[in-house]
């Protein structure tokens, strides 16, 4: 028993620190390996007659292509590290033979999420959201465009069967979400989760070769769990930009303005709006899990973001529902632990 608790703990340190050393490392490797090459091949040219170096053309295309490769992969992985940080160690947790995949589709909603905050006008947004789609289409046509993010998602296509449904609905999701306005109503901010995060939940699981009506319902609620925090959790971003997405109908429940939240109050009113806000994806995390003994042990690496809900829950609770808690903004040194351990237990 004590051997098996210390190999338990070295793979849970191994999990930690590989987040900080993995790029780290394979950029050292390469760069020496570069750089070995180099030097080898000056010394051999002094040595040897210069025809006998000459690379046939299919050689020369088949070293590009597998760099090009190379070079999709660590984008993406660079991509979801720095813009979606829990999504990153989340997918550490896949299956080796789906991690890429996993990442692949990670990076593809980055890709979509990161649009709205980046451009400065909505018309130059769509139009990106159109690059995106038309993307998809040829991605589905075995053509698709040179792009890292593209040419990994048709990589993923050609392992998995892929649903073409769930990509074209988290664009048409970020393309109403240009409009830039508050969501009227809670059920909205649901809609919102349900057809941009449980669309990707969708996607992940056909890479796990997962199709069982339980885990389809299960990603819907934890889909909707996670459009409501991450619309939370984003309160303290927003407000600083003088902007406020909260549901409109709860903070007119609890008389709180949009301008309350853009100057920061800790008033219990605006405690009381995240309250309910939180506890609707609460309610959903809880439903989610009640489905946990139907659900495959397959599906369970594509829920464990319900680890990261659930953490931010409880801190949340600890602050007594101050969204602007300076605690709130930190990562969690520990997270890459309680992945593991649910990992390892198989429960979600």
């Amino acid at each position: 028993m004590k051997i098996c608790y210390i190999l338990s703990v070295i793979q849970i340190i191994r999990l930690i620190l590989f987040n900080s050393i993995y790029c780290g490392a394979e950029r050292t490797v390469r760069s020496a390996c570069l750089q070995g090459s180099c030097n080898m091949a000056h010394a051999l040219e002094e040595e040897i007659p210069y025809p006998t170096f000459i690379q046939r053309p299919t050689e020369i295309k088949c070293s590009r292509t597998l760099t090009t490769g190379q070079h999709n992969e660590q984008y993406c992985i660079d991509i979801v590290r720095k813009r979606d940080y829990e999504g990153f160690l989340c997918s550490l947790l896949f299956p080796e033979a789906v991690r890429r995949s996993a990442l692949a589709l990670r990076a593809f909603n980055v890709e979509l999420a990161q649009i709205k905050d980046t451009v400065s006008q909505k018309t130059i947004g769509l139009m990106r959201l159109q690059f995106w789609k038309s993307a998809v289409e040829d991605i589905y046509r075995d053509d698709p465009p040179a792009q890292p993010v593209s040419a990994e998602l048709w990589r993923a296509l050609r392992k998995h069967t892929l649903t073409r449904r769930w990509m074209l609905r988290i664009i048409s999701e970020r393309e109403k979400d240009m409009e830039d306005k508050a969501y009227r109503n809670l059920q909205e901010l649901e809609a919102y989760g349900e057809n941009t995060q449980s669309s990707l939940l969708f996607l992940l699981l056909e890479t796990l070769g997962v199709k069982n009506v339980h885990s389809d319902h299960a990603a819907s609620h934890i889909g909707k769990a996670q459009g409501i925090l991450t619309c939370l959790r984003a309160t303290p971003y927003n407000s600083s930009r003088r902007k406020v997405y909260l549901p409109m109908d709860i903070c007119m429940l609890h008389g709180a303005s949009q301008e309350d939240f853009i100057r920061g109050s800790r008033d219990q009113n605006i405690r009381d709006v995240v309250y309910d806000i939180a506890s609707q994806a609460h309610v959903h995390l809880q439903h989610a899990r009640s489905f946990s003994e139907n659900v495959p042990h397959a599906a369970l690496p594509a829920f464990l973001q319900t680890v990261v809900l659930e953490d931010y829950l409880q801190r949340v609770r600890k602050v007594d529902f101050d969204v602007f808690h300076p605690s709130l903004q930190k990562r969690n040194p520990m997270l890459p632990l309680q992945l593991y351990l649910r990992s390892w237990k198989k429960i979600y």
